[in-house]
């Protein structure tokens, strides 16, 4: 009886000691929070960068990969909207989901069966500067840009399901250089014009914002030419002060599409991006991309470049 006496006594100190230390309790380690939901967004987002690489050596796997990417990314929104209104996320869900999305990522670099290590976080992206151009691959003419290409694009004017018309036209401008074989088919800025194709407001009727969005037209050396090309992912950027420090002069030769630049922040919270390019809020009210964000576009047709 006295060595039980002593073992609870031992553990209740250990408690107070724990809680004077400012050490977590078993429970508080275990829960998942806002930072965690961001650390698996960043992994998506990460995951899509991995694929895009992939894609010039084998077009069927990624797309593949796409599409699992695409389910995870909505169930890492799921996760977070129910951390928002539940206020607690299991770890083992988290977990699970973590576990999935370095799967995709693995398979993606040729790593399958590589265990992504705990809360692991991926390697540093090196600085863009330094990279090697990324092959789009497959492509018979040198002047192509293949179905399934990704390029990213930074909105030029905010837009927002509450006050957006269809037809409406927008402007973006593509943030790096896109490059074949050494040559550079798509240069960083040049124009590619959008057009909304559909709104819904948030209200009575549809409590959620949506916004539909397509882009039909880029601009190269002063010619335009026409697209077929649907958003997969918004991004949010510090805008074009954050990343000039980290770009530095000679911004797009060589830069890694789809890559990460400075100045990013990760994945836009609070909405989700289904098919068609469908972009809606995920926590019941109009959707609104401000002004410098960067949209991920994929290219649905071909486009040869003159």
């Amino acid at each position: 009886m006295r060595g039980l006496i002593l073992g609870k006594g031992a553990f209740f100190g250990a408690v107070v000691l724990a809680v004077c230390l400012g050490i977590p309790a078993v429970a508080g380690a275990q829960s998942v929070t806002t930072t965690d939901i961001q650390r698996l967004q960043d992994d998506v987002y990460d995951a899509g960068g991995d694929i895009s690489r992939l894609r010039s050596s084998d077009a069927a796997l990624a797309d593949r990969l796409q599409d699992d990417l695409d389910a995870l990314r909505e169930e890492v929104i799921y996760l977070k909207v129910k951390l928002r209104r539940e206020g607690e996320v299991s770890r083992s869900e988290y977990t699970t989901l973590r576990d999935r999305i370095g799967d995709v990522r693995s398979r993606a670099r040729g790593e399958r069966g590589i265990a992504p290590a705990p809360d692991a976080r991926p390697a540093a992206v090196p600085d863009p500067a330094d990279a090697e151009p990324v092959r789009q691959g497959r492509v018979t003419n040198p002047n192509e840009v293949p179905v399934g290409t990704e390029l990213d694009v930074r909105l030029q004017n905010r837009l927002s399901s509450d006050d957006a018309k269809v037809e409406d036209r927008f402007e973006a401008t593509t943030v790096v250089d896109l490059v074949e074989d050494g040559k550079v088919l798509i240069p960083a800025g040049a124009v590619v014009r959008g057009v909304v194709t559909s709104v819904d407001r948030a209200g009575r009727v549809s409590r959620t914002g949506k916004l539909t969005l397509g882009f039909d037209q880029i601009t190269v050396q002063g010619r335009a030419y026409p697209i077929n090309a649907t958003v997969t992912q918004a991004i949010e950027s510090e805008g074009i002060r954050g990343e000039a420090g980290r770009i530095g002069a000679g911004a797009g030769v060589g830069a890694i599409i789809g890559g990460i630049l400075g100045g990013f922040k990760g994945v836009l919270a609070g909405i989700l991006i289904g098919g068609g390019g469908t972009i809606a809020a995920t926590e019941g009210k109009d959707v609104t991309l401000p002004a410098g964000t960067v949209l991920r576009l994929r290219f649905d047709s071909a486009l040869t470049v003159r």
